[in-house]
């Protein structure tokens, strides 16, 4: 039972501002996360083994059919870092777009974590369609990044 009882379309319009506020909000203020603090904190975002260097998420997803398709997130804020392509194959440029690859990790994982405020105000069924949302929205966009920056990483070893 939530803690506010609101009639239904209420109910759906307070989600859909609530998400757009959210996914807005989280995404500006990780903008303004230094970008040392994912130099400092890359032990957040290595690979695992089971990972396979990346290989196992095209293994299970088909990742390069489908990456293309999702919308980089500089279409909604501006001053983000577009990763719909390489900047340029020098080391700067790679190690730039592997941070932005943790920084985009990063605001997806935060994504999550508010679905559970909608506990507060949906009923129970619509509070776990909210958690559903959140994880169905946010976890195919870390797995690219889970699939890309292993490729990266070799990228920027193998560079001058």
């Amino acid at each position: 039972m939530p803690l506010i009882e609101l009639p239904l379309i209420w109910v759906v319009i307070l989600d859909v501002v609530a998400w757009m506020v959210l996914h807005i909000t989280i995404s500006v203020v990780a903008q303004q996360v230094p970008i040392n603090w994912f130099v400092r904190n890359e032990r957040w975002f290595k690979s695992f083994s089971w990972e396979q260097e990346g290989r196992i998420w095209q293994r299970l997803f088909r990742v390069k059919k489908w990456k293309g398709y999702i919308p980089d997130g500089t279409l909604f804020i501006r001053s983000g870092y577009n990763k719909k392509q390489l900047h340029g194959m020098n080391s700067a440029s790679l190690t730039d777009f592997l941070l932005e690859s943790r920084r985009a990790e990063f605001v997806h994982w935060l994504m999550i974590l508010p679905s559970i405020l909608f506990f507060f105000w949906n009923p129970v069924w619509a509070a776990w369609l909210n958690v559903a949302y959140a994880v169905l929205f946010n976890v195919p966009l870390i797995v690219v990044q889970r699939f890309n920056r292993p490729r990266l990483e070799r990228l920027l070893k193998s560079s001058p």
